[in-house]
């Protein structure tokens, strides 16, 4: 009975690792998602950059100004980005170093079983700081959309404003 009752305690203390290696995994992916968004935002940010250099957009003075913020805006979303992409990969390799310690203890018969937990907090550790960064990231990406608003509002308000002058009406 106790021999069964350390092997279900190690299968599940392999299991465990596995599982916040899946979570890891999930959040690179989307995180991943995320740094392909940013960077077609930024593509469409130069393509209107260079429709202003070329004189094809209305409104050159505020559309570069409002162009500068949002490069500014995606350029630290990115950074973000990066860092949680990072602290993930951390985490995966240190869920990773758990489940495989875990087994090599069990292999030699080592009484050293803190080894595989204490790899597995510092993976948390790393996961806690990637999901940190994420929040914060997602408040950049408010930001930037609260921007396009506001842009927009800007330019149906000069629409509105040119089609209500007295030269219009004529």
């Amino acid at each position: 009975m106790i021999s069964s009752l350390i092997g279900t305690e190690i299968l599940a203390g392999m299991i465990t690792p596995a599982v916040l290696i899946s979570a890891s995994a999930s959040l690179i992916f989307s995180t991943a998602n995320r740094l392909g968004r940013i960077f077609d935002r930024v593509n469409l940010l130069k393509n209107e950059i260079e429709g202003v250099v070329d004189g094809k957009l209305s409104f050159p003075e505020e559309r570069q100004a409002y162009l500068r913020r949002q490069l500014k805006i995606q350029k630290k979303r990115a950074n973000l980005i990066q860092r949680s992409m990072a602290a993930l990969y951390t985490a995966t390799l240190f869920f990773v170093s758990s489940s495989l310690s875990l087994g090599i203890i069990v292999a030699i018969s080592s009484p050293a079983s803190w080894i595989a937990t204490g790899l597995a907090l510092i993976g948390g550790i790393f996961l806690f700081i990637a999901s940190s960064l994420l929040l914060y990231e997602s408040r950049y990406n408010l930001n930037f959309i609260q921007g396009q608003i506001e842009f927009a509002e800007f330019l149906e308000d000069k629409v509105e404003k040119k089609s209500d002058s007295p030269s219009s009406k004529r």
